[in-house]
Order: C-alpha cells, then structure tokens, then sequence
C-alpha cells in the first residue's frame, strides 16, 4: 500500500490579512516532511470561488513550488479541472510535461469536472454536459502530450487547429491519469476509461471492498477501452488523519477538522451560496453538540483494540489500514489539512506515522506491485488493443500555418 497527503487549503473564517500566506507556507513545509519521512504522493486540489472550503485554485503553482522542494514524493492533481472553460487543453498539456520535467518524472494527473453551480457557473459550464466535456477534454491533453505534432480537434465543446504542444513530459507516453470518484458509478467510469480511481468519498472497509471489486473486474473486462495512452489500474481512497499516542488528544487534534471537510463538500452543493459572504466554520460549529461529540470520544476510548482509524493512536491506524490494503486498496490518502487543524499538530503526527506504522505497509511492497502488474498484464494489453488511438499526421498533410506578416524580411546577422 501507498500513502499520500491531500490539500484543499481549507481556511474557516475568520481570516487575517496573512492568513492564505501562512497556510500555503506550511503546507509547502508540510510537502518537504511528508518527502523526507517516505511519503508516495502529496495531492493538490483545483477549485474555485469556494470560500473557507478551499483556496487553492492554482494548483500548478503550489506543485511547482513543491517540486522544488522536494525529491522523491509523487505530485498529484489531484485534481485539475479539465473541462476547456476552465483550462485550455493545450494549457493543461503543457503545465503537466513542464511540471513532469522540473520534478524529474514525479506528475500524476487527475482529472475533474466540479461539483458546483458557483463553479461550474462562474465558467460558463452546463452542468449537464460536464462529464461528457471532462472526458472529451482529458483524452485530448493526453493526445497533446503523445502526439508530434498534435492534429487537431473539433467538438461541440472544444475545437482546436494542428499545433505541436510543447515541452513533451519526461513520463513516457503522459503521466499516469486518474479520476475524482465520489461514487460506484463514478469508480465504473474511471474503470472502463483505464484510470486511476480517487475515491473522494468516505466509506468503510466493507464499502471499499465493493468499490475494488468493481473497479478491477471492469479492468479486466471487455468494457475498458483506456481513455489515455496507458492504462494506471489503482484505487485510492481518503481518510480522516490525526495521529498521537493518546487516542483523546489524536481525536481532538483531528476529528473536528475532518468532520468540518465532510459537511463544507456537503454544504456546498446542497445549499445556496453568497459570493464572499460565507459562514461555513459558524454554521458547521452551531450544528456541533457539545455533549454528542464528548460521548463519541468515550465511545472511541471504550471501543479499545476494537476501535480502527487514522485519527488515533498508531496501533488503531494498523488495525484500520490492514483491512484496507486486505481488500484491495492501493494507495490512501490523509486529509490531515482540514478546518483549523494545527499546523504543529499535522507535522508530528506525519512523523509518527513514518515511524512507527509505515514500515509495516512498506515491507515487501515492491514484490506485491511487481506480481499486480504481473496479474493485469494481459488485461492491460487487451484494452489498449480495443482503444481507437488518434492518428498522427504525415508530413505531407501537416498544414501550413501561414505567417503573420508576410512582407517581413529578416535582416541577415552580423
């Protein structure tokens, strides 16, 4: 099993004229931890207008600063928004090979396509056409990526002319692709496009077993048809995460930050918005009762050996994450950045974690990935055989794009 960080940068009014800069400085120092202690991914989110929930809306920004400053950590979009109204598809293609080129081969990309009116809205995008024009969209980046020089496309969503897309990334064909899953349908979907599942919903051990079950028998079936140039079979699924020898002071460091993540995602699309005038932190604390959250914190302590999660004590992040990797989950991913979880808080239970429950999913890891993609082989080349791959151009049929100024006569040098 692999592990990754997450980031919304979530920030709950009130605000202070640093605020963003203080959050956006220590989840970079975050990243560089994370890396330093054997962390596989750190996830960056795209959204946008979404006050307190998330202010990261420049993803390619906060990744390439991290880039810098790390080593061997996977950078994750986790995800960009693809859909041409939001990213141009030539301006996605090349901010993920420039970024795969700084970090030296480290990008994956997830695709989305937002959840919201105040964003799908405030880019012009009908809702009901936003998976169809994500899709049209993410198959043409990775086109662009492949392609020497891209032929073109037209749609009624998105129309481009021939152009060679530059640089090419170091990860050859593209990065790996993914895809934002909230739900079975949404795992079948990234199933029968080849990409990496990012369960972005909250389930257990049992529920996780079904979506794995689901995910890899459409990857081995006839209906995956790989919407890239590879295949990247993987399930990822996020977690609350707060760690402390102390189960109380693991649950009261992490558990309301994560709570305030689930009911802000709820919130957000279920109930109107005003523009800049959001009370989600207030609203989220006046529906919070005293006396029931102190009663789950008994009813954790109580539980004893029984009690399993990444908010806890090491022994309790064990027991939860062996029934993950039994049942087929690749890769979890922390929310430990999430309402006002503390900064010193967040750091040492990173650190806990890399020392005293890592090894243990580590340990033969390379052997059990070898035999997965041992098993997937035939699979894998099916689908590519079932895909209808853009054709390149022949030189001859490359167009010529007529110059600008055509009377312009270069002065010779020297």
């Amino acid at each position: 099993m692999r592990f990754g960080i997450f980031y919304e940068h979530q920030l709950p009014k009130p605000w202070t004229d640093d605020a963003e800069y203080r959050l956006l400085q220590e989840a970079l120092d975050q990243v560089e931890l994370a890396d330093r202690l054997g962390f596989d991914y750190a996830w960056e989110v795209e959204h946008h207008f979404l006050d307190e929930y998330s202010h990261s809306s420049a993803p390619e920004v906060f990744l390439a600063a991290a880039a810098a400053r790390t080593k061997h950590i996977r950078l994750g979009h986790g995800i960009r928004q693809v859909i041409p109204n939001y990213n141009h598809p030539a301006r996605t293609a090349e901010g993920l090979a420039t970024l795969d080129l700084i970090s030296d081969g480290r990008v994956d990309f997830g695709i989305g396509e937002g959840a919201t009116r105040m964003e799908l809205h405030g880019f012009d995008i009908p809702a009901k056409h936003k998976r169809a024009m994500s899709l049209e969209a993410a198959e043409q980046v990775a086109n662009m990526m492949v392609l020497d020089p891209y032929p073109g496309f037209e749609s009624e969503f998105f129309s481009m002319p021939c152009r060679n897309v530059l640089p090419k990334p170091r990860q050859k064909p593209h990065p790996p692709m993914w895809m934002a899953c909230t739900n079975r349908d949404t795992i079948k979907v990234a199933a029968r496009n080849g990409i990496g599942a990012l369960a972005f919903s909250f389930i257990d051990p049992d529920e996780a077993k079904a979506w794995s079950e689901i995910y890899y028998g459409i990857i081995a079936s006839d209906e995956c048809v790989p919407l890239g140039h590879s295949v990247n079979a993987n399930l990822a699924m996020v977690t609350g995460f707060s760690m402390h020898e102390d189960r109380e002071t693991a649950i009261r460091n992490g558990r309301e930050g994560f709570e305030f993540f689930g009911y802000a995602m709820r919130s957000l699309v279920a109930t109107d918005q005003v523009p800049g005038r959001t009370t989600l932190w207030d609203d989220f604390q006046a529906g919070r009762d005293p006396a029931t959250e102190a009663a789950r914190v008994a009813a954790a302590i109580e539980a004893g050996d029984d009690y399993a999660s990444c908010i806890g004590t090491p022994d309790d992040a064990r027991r939860y994450l062996r029934e993950l990797a039994e049942v087929g989950v690749d890769q979890v991913i922390f929310i430990q950045q999430a309402g006002r979880n503390q900064h010193d808080d967040i750091c040492a239970s990173l650190e806990m974690f890399a020392v005293e429950v890592l090894p243990e999913f580590t340990a033969g890891r390379a052997d059990r990935e070898a035999a997965k993609q041992e098993r997937l082989a035939p699979h894998i080349a099916a689908a590519l055989a079932r895909k209808q791959w853009m054709q390149p151009l022949a030189d001859a049929d490359i167009p010529v794009v007529e110059a600008s100024r055509k009377n312009f006569t270069p002065r010779p040098v020297g």
